[in-house]
């Protein structure tokens, strides 16, 4: 059935929301915290992107910058469902002790995104791939733990299956490194991870996690078929971030569009776009025009 949207506005449309576990998100971009030049740019960003969902890396010693301010105080609890991260660990253990921790935190906040986590369990420091042994483990214990795990994985996928078959609230393969801002490297891993990840199962969420640079990135990525897009640096080392983060709505939504209004096939060669017939005299006319 065709559906005419009412606006191609993102500001003004109405929301299509996401459910991810307990929680219903009203706008697939999840927006990072980190990285931004002032605690203030990263609020101005955060409410531009429309996103009413961020991350944010639970290691104490990251909730307060140099100046002594403290991240917490400038993000709006009423406006925004905070997901915790374990960003920096590198083994199963760690990354179950940091997402407790973030845990206690946000219980102690009254946010409700407490009982979930982004679960990260890096390979090494060079890449920050995932290690995927590493990042197994983790995910069932804290499973088991009672989380709602929304975990960053490689586009292998098999390991997206066996996360999904942990118990994983959602799979999120990276696009390319984290922060590379080299984009989708690999559209067909991504496809074949949706294909594993909704089989008997189209509503299960698969969001793109790292290595988008730029709207275009963001689009690609929707136009896939995937539910949404994290990402973080793309918009914080822009020459203007706060114009990115506008870009970056537009290209969520504009690529979500694209995707359930589905793509023409492509063709090999060319096919006219006016009609052949019914023109002049009413017999056939040579056309031409975009195809």
């Amino acid at each position: 059935m065709m559906t005419t949207p009412s606006t191609i506005d993102p500001a003004d449309a109405p929301a299509e929301e996401l459910r991810v576990g307990s929680m219903t998100l009203r706008s697939r971009l999840v927006v990072g915290t980190g990285k931004y030049r002032s605690l203030a740019e990263m609020a101005r960003c955060l409410d531009v992107s429309g996103t009413d969902c961020v991350t944010v890396a639970v290691r104490r010693e990251r909730l307060v910058n140099a100046a002594g301010e403290n991240i917490l105080d400038h993000l709006d609890a009423s406006r925004y469902t905070i997901l915790p991260n374990t960003a920096g660990c590198y083994t199963a253990d760690d990354a179950v002790r940091v997402a407790r921790l973030g845990r206690e935190l946000l219980r102690d906040l009254g946010n409700p995104g407490a009982e979930w986590v982004k679960l990260e369990v890096l390979g090494d420091s060079r890449t920050l791939l995932p290690d995927p042994v590493g990042t197994l483990e983790a995910t069932a214990r804290l499973v088991e733990d009672g989380f709602a795990v929304l975990v960053y994985s490689s586009d292998d996928p098999v390991v997206a299956r066996r996360l999904k078959d942990l118990g994983a609230a959602s799979v999120m393969p990276a696009g390319s490194p984290i922060g590379s801002g080299q984009g989708i490297l690999n559209a067909n891993n991504l496809r074949i991870c949706l294909e594993y990840l909704k089989d008997g199962d189209p509503g299960y969420p698969v969001i793109v996690d790292a290595g988008v640079g730029t709207a275009s990135d963001v689009a690609e990525a929707m136009e896939l078929g995937v539910d949404g897009v994290l990402l973080n640096t793309a918009i914080a080392h822009a020459a203007d971030p706060l114009r990115m983060a506008a870009a970056m709505r537009a290209a969520c939504f504009a690529g979500r569009q694209a995707f359930l209004a589905g793509r023409m096939p492509k063709r090999l060669y060319a096919t006219a776009s006016s009609p052949e017939t019914g023109l002049i005299g009413g017999g056939p006319q040579h056309s031409g025009g975009a195809a």
